[in-house]
């Protein structure tokens, strides 16, 4: 039995609706012994829900029943539709322990669909994926994934990789059969193939992980230059302490943002200068590191002091926006640097236009037809399939490289799981909602 999932809520703040979901061997025996019938398959029925022990009314909802395996979890599963009270929830939820069903573990309804053949391991991990979303573009690249874009391109190079280890293992198994000469050259070309497309896939910049994880920017520049107030008036609360004193930022002071439907952790850094003392100098040393490691960087300096912008000159240009802040001190027309964004960070003067400019520069490099890897295991699955794919190219004997396209092969298949993933399900699953 998984743990209540409730409806959205009513004007009132209570759940209108909570659905109870039961899945296993005794699930038809339950919703039995609650309603006293089993509804046609997949047919919503209304049913007054009776405590089988004394037949008192417990409510009165909709009941669904989906024998399996056609079932999300392959096993037999009800749902029961009730009223959201606590008070229903409770005696409906006491009534089924009685029956001697038991809540779900985290990602137990999720795990039975993929041992059951439901779902593979890409499948149920964008499940987790889609759950813990909270941008669009994180919910686009979960319900890509989970609509199969990643699992068809795996599975595509392991029924390639199939037929060429198919092949190649004929040639050496049956070498008196007179099979076509070329065999051994049509599986070197296919090999070849299949490394150089998971080359190119693994050569994506991370992309994938960084729209899970969130995308990295940086506010740099100069001190007292308005850094803080501009994380403020990005992150709509006062995230920063912001003061006209120079060096008021000692430390990396980080906030997720949604910018654009894109998760976005951006980072407020120590003032660049040189060190007064040894906490300003780690400060700084922080500073610098979040530059680097940052996909993009916000270089914020006075816009009365255009000099100052000539720090930015250490990092690369395609991925440093220049941000003339202070625009509303100015007096008159005063050249700034060429690109420079003119704002204020206090008034948002300029900041719309910022903010536009910003999010259409993410999403130039996140948008795009090809599947992202998403998962640190899957770039390490493909690492070693790419590396062993690599190793058969200059294997010394056909047996050799039978079993590097073997390797490749499973490797493939850890990422699907389809082998050797027992001991990953503890660690893919603990992490899901309740009631998944």
């Amino acid at each position: 039995m998984s743990e209540t999932i409730y409806a959205p809520a009513t004007a009132g703040g209570r759940a209108a609706i909570a659905v109870v979901r039961l899945s296993g061997p005794l699930a038809g025996r339950a919703l039995l012994a609650l309603c006293g019938f089993l509804p046609p398959a997949r047919v919503a029925k209304r049913a007054r829900l009776l405590d089988p022990a004394t037949g008192e009314p417990l409510d009165q909802g909709l009941v669904l029943w989906f024998p399996g395996p056609r079932s999300a979890t392959g096993e037999d599963v009800a749902e029961l539709h009730v009223h959201g009270s606590r008070a229903i929830l409770s005696a409906l939820l006491g009534v089924l322990r009685k029956a001697g069903l038991r809540l779900a573990l985290p990602g137990e309804f999720t795990r039975r669909a993929f041992l059951n053949g439901k779902l593979d391991l890409l499948e149920a991990e964008a499940i987790g994926d889609l759950a813990a979303a909270e941008t669009e573009a994180q919910r686009r690249q979960a319900m890509a994934q989970l609509e199969g874009a990643q699992g068809s391109l795996y599975r595509l190079w392991q029924e390639r990789l199939t037929r060429s280890l198919a092949h190649l293992e004929a040639a050496i198994d049956f070498p008196e059969e007179g099979l076509p000469a070329e065999i051994e050259e049509r599986v070197r070309a296919e090999r070849q193939s299949l490394e150089r497309e998971i080359r190119a896939h693994l050569a994506d910049g991370h992309r994938g992980e960084r729209l899970r994880e969130g995308i990295r920017v940086a506010i740099l520049g100069p001190p007292n230059a308005g850094k803080s107030t501009l994380l403020n008036r990005i992150a709509r609360r006062e995230a920063a302490i912001t003061s006209p004193l120079p060096g008021t930022t000692r430390d990396v002071i980080e906030v997720a943002v949604d910018l654009c439907g894109y998760p976005v952790l951006l980072a407020d850094t120590a003032g660049l200068r040189e060190a007064k003392d040894p906490i300003e100098e780690e400060g700084l040393r922080r500073a610098l590191a979040r530059a680097e490691e940052a996909e993009l960087r916000l270089f914020v300096f006075d816009a009365r002091v255009a000099e100052e912008a000539e720090g930015a000159a250490s990092w690369p240009q395609e991925g440093t926006l220049l941000l003339a802040n202070k625009c509303d001190l100015l007096a008159g027309d005063k050249a700034l640097p060429q690109g420079a964004f003119r704002i204020s960070a206090k008034t948002g003067q300029g900041f719309e236009t910022l903010l536009a400019a910003l999010g259409k520069r993410i999403a130039e490099s996140y948008e795009g037809a090809a599947p992202f890897i998403t998962r640190a295991r899957h770039r390490e699955a493909l690492e070693e399939a790419q590396a062993a794919l690599e190793r058969a190219g200059s294997a010394a004997l056909p047996e050799l490289e039978a079993e590097d396209l073997r390797l490749a092969w499973k490797s493939l298949g850890r990422i699907l799981g389809s082998a050797d993933v027992e001991d990953l399900l503890d660690v893919i699953f603990r992490d899901f909602c309740l009631g998944k």
